[in-house]
């Protein structure tokens, strides 16, 4: 196999590979996006659930049970 072939092979590789890195961060950037944006919903969600909580649950005064 001649040197020139060689550096052929190896010019194709890279470039093979670098396709394949382009995809993949585009495909990270795309998951990151939506991480996000669940990440958000999950925030509102546990606010309105604290909110909920906070108004149904009215404060119990803490005493010492009867027995006592």
């Amino acid at each position: 196999m001649s040197n020139d072939m060689r550096i052929v092979q190896l010019e194709v590789l890279t470039t093979h590979q670098e396709k394949t890195i382009a995809e993949l961060s585009e495909q990270i950037a795309e998951q990151w996006k939506v991480i996000d944006k669940m990440q958000r919903k999950l925030d509102a969600l546990t606010g309105r659930f604290l909110a909920l909580e906070d108004q149904s649950a009215p404060d119990v005064p803490i005493t010492k049970p009867p027995h006592w």
